[in-house]
Order: structure tokens, then C-alpha cells, then sequence
């Protein structure tokens, strides 16, 4: 069956994308992948996005944004898209061996966050683990945080963290920093924080009931390790859009950002929208990753009726 719209991912984007096409009587398809709910389901407390004012957590404020989708008859399904065929409309999604077609697609299929690989560090993320200052900041006031990471949005966790922590440390592996001259000069002038060069984090230490408490940190020069007390710990060596399954055919930017076009969601095809995180490299909030996931709905919506008078 020929669909008016697909949605690949969930989150806050892929979600309000399937509200607001669901309330437009479009039935849209979603596809939540290997991750339903996105970035928001490894974070704890959500006390950022309006409407909220106690907070609530990141898990529960995705099942409510997919309840509402469904309850206007989106239909949402926890699979994994293993490959589309954008050369001609429909356009064909296939599950496994199962293949779908729909005449508008919209991606929402995120980013995610570049990881050290440690087992403590996914055992510990959103428990004192973090790669979104912006989100989890506030947690940390009065307290030791440690960022690891050496471009710019490691200098601007780092600056950002200030406002809350007491002590930033700055872990880096190499002896300079490859971010931008005058964001190195902000960090270094900023009394809170300190650098430990030529040095990285061999392991984090801590619970899911105390959070965390220290991390090994490991000398690259001599292979020496020292305990580092902290109360926790923000990954700041970039995301990675999840963009592999469009890259031949959609356009995209170096780091693998899908292009949109100029205020819209649309991409170089035709009917095909792109809204989130997948799109979007500066801002990485719920809140604007929910207003681009409307943003494509009402893409979708217009080029629907368009094509068919």
C-alpha cells in the first residue's frame, strides 16, 4: 500500500513530524529505528523543554510525544530501516525484507554523540555521563566536571559549564587544542578552568545510584594512570548525523548534515524532508529539533496538495 508519508526516526523531531501529518489525516508510517525516541532516551532529566516546569524525564517525555502522535492515528512501529530507494516517486523504504513506498519521506533519523567506547561510560551516561552541557549543566552546580575533547564545542561545553561548576577540567589527548584561536584564549583566561594535556580518560568511576565519583585518567607520553575525583563527566568529541542510508542521495554537507533548503525542511529531491538533529549542527535541542519536526509536516502537507491540486 502507497503511503502519503513516512517518517524515518523518532525523537522529538520524527514525532511532532508524525503529530502534526497525523492530525492533517495524512496516516503517516514511522519508523522509530534503533533508537525510538532518540538522543532524549539516554538522558535523565529534562528540565529545558517548556511546559515542564518540574522537569521530567527524557524516556517519558518521548512516550508522551509518541502517545499524542498515535492517539491522531500515527502509526509507529520499532523498526529499523535498512535501505531506501529515492531514484523516482514513490519512494521505497524497505524493513529487513519487507519494502514500503510513500510519496513524501520525512528524515528524522538524528545524530549521536561521538562515545570514548567505554563500558563505564554507557553504563553511567545520563547518570553523571553526559554529552549535552546545555541539557545537564545545571546539574553540576558547585561541583567538579571534566570535559573531554579539544575542537570548539569542547571550549564552549567547557565555558558554558562554568556558569554552574566550580572546576572544569579539560581533558586532551594531544599537547594543543585544534579549536579556534580565540575560543583556546576564552577557555585558557577563564579562572575555572584547567587542561590536563597528552592525557585521556582510561575509565569513569561511579554508580547509577551515587552517579559518578572519579575517572581514571591515563598519560599518553609515559602510560602512567592517576584517579581524578569529579562529579562528572561531558563528551565533547562531536556527533555523527545518522545519515548513512541517504548519503548517494540526498545532499549533505562534509560531516554528513543532510542540506536543507534555505527556511524549510526540504532537500534537493523533491518530497523529501529532512528535520532535526539529521539537519541541524548548531542548535541540537528538543525544542528546535520539535519545531523542525513541524516545520517538515507542513512541508510534506503543502507539496502533497500541490501535486495533487
Amino acid at each position: 500500500m502507497n503511503r502519503k508519508v513516512i517518517i524515518i526516526g523518532s525523537g522529538p523531531a520524527g514525532l511532532t513530524a508524525a503529530l502534526y501529518t497525523a492530525r492533517a489525516n495524512l496516516n503517516p508510517l514511522v519508523f522509530e529505528g534503533s533508537q525510538p525516541g532518540g538522543q532524549l532516551t539516554i538522558t535523565t532529566d529534562v528540565e529545558n523543554y517548556p511546559g515542564f516546569p518540574e522537569g521530567i524525564m527524557g524516556p517519558e517525555l518521548m512516550d508522551k510525544f509518541r502517545d499524542q502522535a498515535t492517539r491522531f492515528g500515527a502509526e509507529c512501529h520499532f523498526k529499523h530501516v535498512t535501505k531506501v530507494n529515492f531514484s523516482e516517486p514513490p519512494y521505497k523504504v524497505w524493513v529487513a525484507d519487507e519494502c514500503y513506498t510513500a510519496e513524501t519521506i520525512i528524515i528524522a533519523t538524528g545524530a549521536s554523540a561521538k562515545m570514548l567506547g567505554l563500558k563505564s561510560e554507557s553504563e553511567l551516561m545520563g547518570y553523571g555521563v553526559s554529552a549535552c552541557a546545555t541539557c545537564d549543566g545545571y546539574f553540576f552546580k558547585d561541583k567538579k566536571v571534566i570535559v573531554v575533547g579539544g575542537g570548539d564545542s569542547a571550549m564552549e561545553e567547557a565555558i558554558y559549564l562554568t556558569k554552574f561548576a566550580s572546576e572544569v577540567l579539560i581533558v586532551h589527548r594531544r599537547d594543543e587544542f585544534r579549536a579556534s584561536k580565540i575560543m583556546v584564549e576564552r577557555a585558557l583566561n577563564n579562572l575555572k578552568i584547567k587542561v590536563a594535556w597528552n592525557t585521556v580518560v582510561a575509565d569513569i568511576l561511579g554508580t547509577q545510584k551515587k552517579g559518578v565519583h572519579s575517572v581514571m585518567l591515563k598519560d599518553t607520553q609515559n602510560d602512567k594512570t592517576r584517579e581524578e575525583a569529579c562529579d562528572g563527566v561531558f563528551m565533547a568529541i562531536g556527533h555523527i548525523p545518522n545519515t548513512d542510508l541517504f548519503v548517494e542521495a540526498l545532499d549533505a554537507d562534509q560531516a554528513g548534515y543532510i542540506f536543507t533548503k534555505n527556511g524549510s525542511t526540504a532537500t534537493n529531491l523533491d518530497g523529501v524532508f529532512a528535520c532535526g538533529d539529521v539537519q541541524d549542527n548548531v542548535y541540537r535541542q528538543a525544542v528546535t529539533a520539535a519545531g523542525s519536526g513541524c516545520m517538515a509536516a507542513i512541508d510534506a502537507e503543502k507539496y502533497l496538495e500541490n501535486l495533487h491540486g
